[in-house]
């Protein structure tokens, strides 16, 4: 049930530290291998990848570039590990010279006009070999537009696990400082669901099943176990729990501290959002957990 997040640059022989998120790192393509051992050895659930490409425009070209970095690393990945499962993220936020999730028209992101790219995005990481892809955008019928670009090119069966129910959280800090991928304009609030609003999250969990989603997400976790509950209870698909890059960075940065114990706040940070009714966590805890799992120490 374990999904590791994996940061992927454009390069060769690359393996840098990301600050905000100590212990965790950028890999080039090539580097790949270093974590992706780790991970099939441990026989984690799967590895999901996240692109930092040289090339940044108003419409992310680089994120549907067949030969992007994402695309080279899913290749790798499929090629040298055939059984861990790859998914990969399918948003344009780290792609974008503005950093938002889709395309701007007035000083705003177009819903619609975005949904054409996603698609574009999904397909070319499914042609490279992904097993799963994930939008995490939170465009409203993106699910609908990318099973229907997948299905059109005979890629019926990659699966999408959609973030269904994302919230605009002050938790994304570290993460968008890891993928590059912070907003150069404005905030996410116009597309990320409202902190304060609960009953949104089922509606748009509904919207996803509908429109063809295998399995979904609810982001962040920890903070989000009310609404984990919620959405687990009402529906039958997999539900996912993203605990998220904040989430993290506290518990790195008060262990590191010698405020806590690293080890068991992780393992009941993860128990809490299975008892919450998590079927799948991604966490970058994950490659841990595994180890302690198969050691016995959990």
């Amino acid at each position: 049930m374990l999904i590791y997040p994996v940061f992927v640059r454009e390069g060769n022989n690359i393996i840098e530290d990301i600050p905000a998120m100590p212990g965790q790192k950028r890999y080039s393509p090539d580097k790949l291998p270093v974590i992706l051992e780790r991970a099939a050895k441990n026989k984690i659930g799967g590895i999901l990848l996240f692109g930092l490409p040289e090339h940044k425009d108003e419409c992310a070209s680089s994120a549907w570039d067949d030969n992007g970095v994402i695309q080279q690393a899913i290749r790798l990945a499929k090629n040298e590990f055939p059984d861990l499962n790859i998914i990969g993220d399918v948003c344009m936020c780290e792609y974008t010279s503005h950093g938002h999730c889709g395309i701007i028209k007035n000083g705003f992101v177009d819903n619609d006009a975005t949904l054409e790219y996603l698609a574009k995005i999904a397909v070319s990481q499914a042609n490279a070999g992904a097993d799963i892809v994930a939008p995490s955008d939170m465009m409203d019928g993106h699910t609908l537009a990318i099973r229907e670009a997948l299905d059109s090119n005979n890629l019926q069966d990659t699966l999408i696990f959609s973030y269904a129910v994302k919230y605009a959280s002050s938790f994304y800090g570290p993460f968008r400082e890891a993928a590059g991928s912070a907003p150069s304009f404005g905030d996410r609030k116009s597309y990320q669901m409202d902190i304060r609003n609960s009953r949104e999250a089922l509606k748009e969990a509904m919207l996803d099943i509908q429109e063809g989603s295998d399995m979904i997400i609810v982001k962040p976790g920890l903070a989000y176990l009310d609404i984990l509950k919620s959405v687990k209870e009402k529906f039958l698909v997999p539900v996912g729990s993203y605990s998220v890059s904040g989430e993290y960075s506290m518990i790195k940065a008060a262990a590191l501290m010698g405020w806590l114990d690293e080890k068991k706040i992780a393992i009941e940070s993860a128990v809490s959002q299975a008892r919450a009714g998590a079927d799948i966590i991604i966490t970058y805890f994950a490659l841990d957990l595994a180890e302690w799992i198969n050691n016995g120490e959990i």
